[in-house]
């Protein structure tokens, strides 16, 4: 019988849900580790695969909103239910780009809608992006908070939008349409094998068709194993008051609101 041998690096797998320090029998890994592995790749593929209830969706977070909205109400709520070009899940994964455009006539409402009501200062989206798992997870509790926040900060925010097909630069195409300052999309970010539902913040300052990443900022591994809810949603407001006073958001706005403290040597490999 083969022995089983552990790997030294075993004591790290307390830090990190990463595949590491998997051990071997012989020259191959446990029927165990093989097993959880294909657990963990349906999941990730399920997560890309399975649509998103953009009814129910919109239903949970309008609930999530109902004791914060306030004066926003009248133009935050109802939320507007959009798609992008790629119309199916298929269209979707074979054809990024279109995932990152509107049907003209929903930007042409959009457009009018932009014009007929007060300057936009923030627009909020939430897309379904690579993992609605991640989306119906996580979205309304961060948005309850996000929202709070950006109500506190004297915004004026536009419409809650929720895209289906989406991808992250749709958030370009609703900004610009609405004339909003700033655009901030909650959408799902690609599935690991460790992380199905990963929730991902992306803020843009001037959105408009054609911005390129470098031009917005990014907050990943939104969830509970991740980056928890109450520091995504401070990252996010500290880099919305820097857009909106700088005027730039991307390579050249920072977070630099947190450093390292005494208390995160406790992990090895920070000492």
């Amino acid at each position: 019988m083969a022995n089983s041998t552990i790997d030294s690096w075993q004591p790290l797998r307390g830090y990190t849900s990463a595949r590491i320090a998997l051990g071997r029998v012989g020259v191959a890994t446990s029927t165990a580790v093989n097993l959880q592995f294909q657990l963990d790749h349906a999941r990730a593929r399920d997560a890309v695969h399975q649509g998103l209830n953009v009814d129910a969706l919109a239903a949970v977070c309008t609930a999530s909103l109902a004791d914060i909205a306030g004066n926003h109400r009248q133009h935050l709520l109802p939320a507007i239910q959009l798609s992008s070009q790629a119309g199916d899940r298929h269209g979707y994964l074979q054809r990024p780009d279109l995932g990152r455009q509107l049907p003209e006539l929903q930007w042409q409402a959009l457009a009018e809608r932009g014009a007929s009501q007060v300057p936009i200062d923030v627009v909020v989206i939430v897309g379904d992006g690579l993992s609605s798992a991640a989306v119906s997870a996580h979205a309304a509790p961060v948005l309850a908070m996000l929202i709070a926040g950006l109500a506190e900060l004297g915004l004026q925010l536009g419409p809650l939008c929720i895209a289906s097909q989406a991808r992250v630069a749709l958030a370009d195409d609703i900004g610009e349409a609405l004339g909003a300052s700033l655009s901030v999309i909650l959408i799902g970010e690609r599935p690991g094998l460790s992380s199905p539902d990963s929730l991902g913040m992306y803020i843009t300052y001037r959105p408009k068709r054609g911005c390129s990443d470098a031009e917005r900022n990014c907050i990943s591994n939104i969830r509970d194993a991740g980056l928890s809810y109450q520091q995504a949603v401070d990252t996010a407001l500290y880099l919305i008051r820097g857009a909106l006073l700088k005027g730039f958001s991307g390579t050249q706005l920072k977070d630099d609101s947190a450093t390292l403290t005494a208390s995160c040597l406790g992990v090895p490999f920070l000492k």
